[in-house]
């Protein structure tokens, strides 16, 4: 009974998935989204498998000596009147590829019991390697139901040190044969895809699937009223990134939220790991909103299903006239630096014709310099006004002429006759 009642339980977590995918691929593409768990693989062709639904469920194998029994994305074991012999785990990191040939994918199984095991050079104790045949055994096996295991192979490498063993604890690895019905392949994801907030980081997208908490609108994961740009970095494979073409935006709702794309993500840009793409998504808040706007950002991928993410972005009040304010800023700028290098290039200009047409020489070449000289004149009264070069030998002429008096030749003999060395 218990039996009949877990594979009603598997049947329904197996078939319920396979309709939902059906409804949802007629709706048209979704994203792909990372399973919960690591109970899933890649075929040959990059589509999806997830086995979520199978973890633990156990298959039997009834051997000579002692049963075999898989756990599926658990572990594998042996059990015999000796007691239960672990041939490893199930590991958090994934150990679940696609095969060749009839074996449809390979799950490895690593860290068991390592008594016996203690001197082996990878200290991995026992292992297992369980190829998975999508169908029917080769023999024959397991017509319909949720499969069997169809053989059963055991290695032994470790060393003995002791007389006196049973023969399954020289046993150190295990190739099992398991055939079970597959799922409907999923989407065909684009391997090695990333997406995150930092050229070296994946928060959004990793290996092509959506992370949890970006796969529809969270309120947890929403952006600031304050924040009003985000930048995403995009990275793929060299070889396929000309695959990536350029991404569109979707608003929900459609109005209160105005959302502008730049940098070289938005144009289709190749991106690569050593050189990622940038995405700069600019969002404004136009009004006030209680729950957040939903921003579905879809990056088609040639030959393969969209990658899709969503972004919350929070509004708590409207942004228009901040958005002006900027845009002002912006245009008082530029025509700053306008003005900034149209000065220069007067000055420059007018020094060079007033030094060598005009020949003047030091501050009397600088454009304006005279009616800087004529202003300051004015303000300061008049006998403190500049003084040019050239006027300099006639100042003295005419100081000459008014400042001579019948005894300044005296005082002049006078002073040669007491000078001094050091005297003026």
């Amino acid at each position: 009974m218990k039996n009949s009642s877990d594979s009603r339980n598997i049947t329904q977590n197996f078939i319920v998935p396979i309709a939902l995918a059906f409804v949802f691929g007629s709706l048209g593409a979704v994203s792909v989204v990372v399973p919960n768990t690591t109970c899933y693989v890649f075929d040959n062709s990059s589509r999806i498998y997830d086995f979520s639904s199978w973890i633990g469920y156990p298959f039997e194998y009834d051997g000579k000596d002692s049963d075999l029994v898989i756990r599926f994305c658990k572990d594998v074991e042996t059990r015999s009147h000796a007691g239960y012999l672990d041939f490893g785990r199930f590991d958090k990191v994934s150990h679940f590829v696609s095969g060749s040939g009839n074996v449809n994918f390979v799950q490895r199984y690593y860290n068991g019991d390592l008594m016996n095991c203690e001197q082996s050079f990878d200290k991995m104790g026992r292992t297992a390697q369980v190829s998975i045949i999508c169908g029917n055994c080769p023999n024959g096996q397991c017509r319909g139901g949720l499969g069997c295991v169809c053989d059963v192979t055991y290695e032994s490498t470790c060393s003995t040190h002791r007389a006196i063993i049973s023969s399954m604890v020289e046993l150190s690895r295990v190739l099992v044969e398991l055939a079970i019905p597959c799922a409907k392949p999923g989407p065909r994801v684009f391997e090695g895809f990333t997406v995150g907030f930092h050229p070296r980081s994946w928060e959004i997208v990793y290996n092509g699937m959506t992370q949890l908490g970006f796969e529809k609108a969270r309120d947890d994961f929403s952006f600031s009223t304050d924040q009003t740009h985000v930048v995403l970095y995009m990275t793929a494979i060299a070889s396929q990134s000309s695959l990536v073409q350029k991404p569109t935006i979707k608003v929900s709702p459609e109005q209160g939220l105005e959302v502008r794309l730049s940098g070289s993500g938005s144009t289709g840009g190749a991106p690569t790991t050593l050189s990622p793409s940038t995405l700069l998504i600019d969002w404004t808040c136009e009004k006030a909103r209680d729950s957040p706007f939903e921003v579905e950002v879809t990056i088609p991928v040639e030959n393969y299903d969209p990658v899709q993410f969503t972004l919350a972005k929070r509004c708590d009040y409207g942004q228009s006239g901040s958005a002006d304010a900027v845009r002002g800023w912006a245009i008082f700028g530029i025509f700053a630096c306008v003005f900034t290098v149209l000065s220069t290039v007067f000055c420059v200009a007018g020094f060079v014709y007033k030094s060598r047409v005009e020949n003047q020489r030091g501050l009397d070449a600088l454009p304006g310099m005279t009616i800087l000289s004529a202003c300051l004149e004015t303000v300061s009264g008049a006998g403190h006004s500049y003084t040019r070069p050239e006027d300099t030998n006639s100042a003295f002429a005419s100081q000459a002429s008014w400042e001579s008096h019948p005894g300044a030749g005296q005082a002049t003999r006078r002073s040669d006759e007491n000078s001094r060395y050091g005297a003026i």
